[in-house]
């Protein structure tokens, strides 16, 4: 049975079936690949673990039809002709014997390798590189993290780490609270919606759409005056693609408290205001209503407009420069699509406009197009806050305050260090999987005056031992992470074509 509600001007349709049973505990049951986009096993992935359904690279696409276009050119030259000649000619250049490199930018394993090296260093110095070398992070950030660190790397720069450490266990108290059935309903309808044509969310209750629910229901939790916003479920789904769920939950937190407060907030006041400030930056050139196109765009940060290459490096430099590269993507796409007066003129109304703006031409999200277009677009931080407090005050002036009293925004992973900074103790990296030693379960520990007396011996042999200082936790004992592990509930919820190493 279907439903439709209302929440925070998005509107939720979806059916009913449960993904938790009577006992309020996660179901393995009731796979539905008509509606779920469920993957037969025969079916290869990419390396992003997509099928090519849904978030199937556009350049992809593209790049056959051009293709096909190329070859039918080179034989019968009036095969191909409006607009798809037009744009297989603009990308002629680019085109060698039939082939278009619209394809994501492939790095060579040694560059990657080396890349991967120096981000290690990076992390395991976080808190001086961040303080005396942060344009160097940035200048990182905006050639791509190694997908092998990405998810430590977003951890890191959103200040998600810290968050975590000093709230140890937070995670696991509201995992295991029920949740508001309100918020909880909403939230299972929404499940199946995300990414159907990855490996992790194909399944109907597999371990990626039951470790999303636990992520959005800890946020309601976390936040109940905010509840759960439908453009939420996106990006945790992003985040849990490359982290666990208890640090997709922090940095969640931190995305919707640091770069994008009242986002998500009942009203949609921010993103109004925010799409108030993308009008006066266009100069008001266009006249069309920024709510109608960037909802999406900038609260699901790109995650359902782009191809996932491009997805991965606008968040690898939103994540460290913050909510400005948002707002250069969006006025990258619109300069690419309503940037001359023939291309307006072609707009008739606003039907046609919105139409054009879902149907981005592939060549304007081609990954190292895109990038390079958002690096030298000169937007900063001062440009978007002195427009900001115009905007605001325009807002007073003609609605009064703003119901919803949200923080100040965070420009980046800098300014959240600054305003909180972090102890070398929070920044230290806990590893993710203890290993058991078959007999640490079996054998208790030896008297205190027999380990002295193995100390006497081994001196007397000739031999140095060195023992554990006091304190040290026995690896026999599984940690309070491992205790909490359900077979329902993968904590590592991972796509197994990019893994992150975790290092």
């Amino acid at each position: 049975m279907a439903k439709t509600e209302q929440r925070n001007g998005l509107e939720l349709q979806g059916n009913t079936e449960k993904l938790t049973d009577s006992n309020g505990k996660s179901s393995s049951n009731g796979l539905d690949p008509e509606v779920n986009g469920s993957i037969p096993e025969e079916t290869q992935v990419d390396k992003y673990g997509f099928t090519g359904g849904a978030q199937q690279s556009a350049g992809e696409i593209f790049l056959r039809k051009v293709s096909c276009m190329c070859e039918e050119d080179r034989d019968s030259p009036d095969i191909a002709t409006g607009e798809d000649r037009g744009a297989a000619a603009s990308l002629s250049d680019r085109c060698l014997y039939g082939l278009c490199f619209l394809r994501a930018e492939e790095v060579p394993t040694a560059v990657l390798r080396q890349r991967e090296a120096k981000w290690l260093e990076m992390l395991n110095s976080w808190d001086k590189w961040m303080a005396k070398k942060h344009n160097k992070v940035k200048e990182r950030c905006q050639k791509g993290i190694p997908p092998s660190l990405r998810g430590r790397a977003w951890l890191y720069l959103t200040g998600a780490k810290v968050k975590r450490e000093q709230n140890k266990g937070r995670f696991e108290e509201l995992d295991i609270q029920p949740g508001d059935p309100k918020w909880v309903d909403v939230i299972e309808r929404d499940l199946h919606r995300q990414f159907p044509f990855h490996e992790m969310f194909a399944a109907r209750g597999g371990h990626g759409q039951q470790d999303l629910f636990r992520v959005l229901k800890a946020y309601t939790l976390h936040r109940p005056e905010e509840g759960y916003c439908q453009a939420q479920a996106p990006v945790a789904a992003v985040l849990l693609m490359h982290m666990p769920a208890e640090d997709a939950f922090w940095v969640l937190v931190q995305i919707c408290e640091k770069y994008l407060p009242g986002y998500y907030s009942m009203g949609l006041e921010a993103i109004q205001l925010d799409g108030e400030i993308l009008y006066a930056l266009l100069r008001r050139k266009h006249k069309l209503e920024p709510i109608l196109y960037m909802t999406e765009w900038f609260m699901c940060a790109f995650s359902r407009t782009l191809p996932w290459s491009s997805v991965l490096r606008v968040w690898d430099m939103f994540l460290c420069e913050g909510v400005k590269i948002l707002f250069r993507v969006g006025l990258v796409l619109l300069k690419c699509m309503l940037g001359t007066q023939e291309k307006v003129k072609s707009c008739q109304g606003l039907y046609e406009t919105m139409e054009l703006l879902k149907k981005i031409q592939p060549q304007y999200t081609r990954e190292g197009f895109l990038v390079q277009e958002i690096i030298d677009l000169p937007v900063s931080e001062k440009n978007i806050e002195k427009e900001h407090q115009a905007q605001l005050r325009r807002w007073k002036e003609s609605r009064g305050d703003l119901s919803c009293k949200s923080p100040p925004r965070m420009h980046g992973a800098k300014a959240i260090m600054a305003a909180e900074p972090p102890s070398r103790q929070e920044l230290r990296q806990r590893p993710t999987i203890i290993v058991e030693s078959p007999l640490a379960s079996k054998t208790e520990a030896p008297p205190e005056d027999e380990v002295k007396g193995s100390k006497k011996s081994a001196k007397e042999n000739g031999h140095t031992t060195i023992l554990p200082p006091d304190g040290v936790i026995n690896l026999g004992d599984p940690s309070p992470a491992l205790q909490h592990t359900t077979t329902q509930g993968s904590k590592e919820s991972l796509s197994s074509t990019e893994h992150d190493t975790y290092l």
